[in-house]
């Protein structure tokens, strides 16, 4: 006799089912078995008289009241909804007007500045504490114990070096150890850099303040967008590199033209699409010619406004030619993929035996754990194969040599 107990949750009403099944097995010659089961109710009633039920006829008997309690028990786990949508928290309150950012600022600054601070209980005086000071207990007897006996025997010829070392040698030993919190930032560097200790810093000393390094900006792309797209659809041999990073304002049928020449361009290796502006529809244009071109190496399409499906589409377009080496397309409209995305996209990921890099943001790290280790199995096996190569090279070398001589 076994005896099975079950329990269901509803997330609406919490209700709660136990089912109890019996089962009772009578063997003889002719191995004959027997199955008593006990029927799973529900407030008195059996389970499968519930499948009748009227859903839509029971929310429509419901108050207003009800269906928003019945509501606020919902949360979907989607990221295209607003947040507005998917918690609990309604504001009842009407709009006062609409949303005037600066304005807001001022009334919050202004109020700040208005609001009187707390009187202190007690004055601040230079050199006085104010209430108790905390004291750090002393350490336990057994582990003052351990640390006066430990010690460690280098050698004499180690004891001997330590103890003629100056300051900052025994300051680049602790740096070249990774010793690095018992250094401050500037003496860390200048150890690793060779650059000399600073002067005026000894073991205890203090790091201040530096001045920032002012860097010159970037200068504007100027590359002619109409000229490398004729360029393009030419299939000039001359042009393997196309940069259109952050050039701005570039027309949508530029980019279906270059898409569309890139299914018959045979010379290209490199694209470079960041920050222009490219939508789910250019992205999908942009994985139909991946789906053709054999020619790209590497493709960058990062800060743009390409959808996690777009993204999967780009991913999944490498798996036809399996040419792409690189692909990058992180920093775009949706921050975070998903979980269903992230793992389609592992899967079409572990499909290529030709993708040695991946630039995307992960949030999974199930994904990123399986992602690196296929494309750590990738580089692996490119470097097998060039080493073949290269050993079946110098053989034939070697061999050509001998018959020479």
């Amino acid at each position: 006799m076994a005896e099975t107990i079950e329990e269901s949750y509803e997330s609406a009403i919490t209700r709660k089912v136990v089912r109890t099944s019996l089962k009772i097995e009578e063997k003889s010659s002719s191995t004959k078995t027997t199955t008593m089961t006990t029927p799973a109710k529900l407030f008195g009633r059996d389970i499968g008289s519930y499948d009748e039920v009227d859903v839509d006829e029971l929310l429509a008997k419901l108050t207003a009241e009800e269906l928003s309690m019945l509501a606020k028990e919902v949360d979907p786990d989607d990221n295209f909804l607003p947040p507005s949508q998917r918690n609990n928290y309604d504001c009842e309150k009407d709009p006062t007007g609409p949303l005037n950012r600066k304005k807001l600022i001022e009334h919050i600054n202004k109020q700040a500045l208005e609001t009187p601070d707390r009187p202190e209980v007690k004055p601040y005086v230079a050199g006085v504490v104010r209430g108790k000071k905390w004291i750090p207990p002393p350490p336990p007897e057994r582990q003052r114990d351990a640390d006066e006996q430990i010690s460690i025997d280098l050698g004499d010829e180690y004891e001997q070096a330590l103890d003629t070392a100056s300051q900052e040698e025994i300051i680049d030993l602790a740096a070249i150890l990774g010793f690095h919190s018992m250094m401050n930032q500037d003496q860390y560097h200048a150890s690793l850099l060779n650059k000399g200790q600073p002067v005026g810093l000894g073991w205890d000393g203090i790091t201040k303040a530096s001045k920032q390094k002012v860097y010159p900006m970037d200068p504007p792309n100027d590359t002619d967008v109409d000229e490398t797209l004729k360029k393009i659809e030419a299939n000039e041999p001359a042009l393997t590199d196309l940069n259109w990073n952050n050039i701005k304002n570039i027309s949508e049928e530029k980019f279906e033209r270059l898409f569309d020449s890139l299914k018959k361009n045979s010379n290209l290796e490199v694209l470079s699409l960041v920050n222009v502006g490219l939508t789910e529809h250019l992205a999908l244009r942009l994985a139909a010619a991946l789906e053709v071109n054999t020619a790209l190496r590497v493709v960058n399409v990062e800060t743009n406004f390409i959808s996690p499906s777009g993204v999967k589409a780009l991913v999944q377009s490498l798996n036809t030619t399996k040419t792409v080496e690189e692909l990058r397309a992180s920093n775009q409209r949706a921050q975070v993929l998903g979980n269903k995305i992230e793992m389609e996209i592992t899967s079409l990921v572990e499909q290529n035996p030709t993708l040695l890099r991946l630039g995307l943001h992960l949030e999974y790290s199930d994904a990123r754990h399986r992602i690196a280790t296929h494309l750590q199995r990738n580089i692996d096996r490119i470097r097998k194969d060039l080493t073949l190569r290269l050993q079946f090279r110098f053989f034939n070398l070697q061999k050509a040599g001998a018959r020479s001589q």
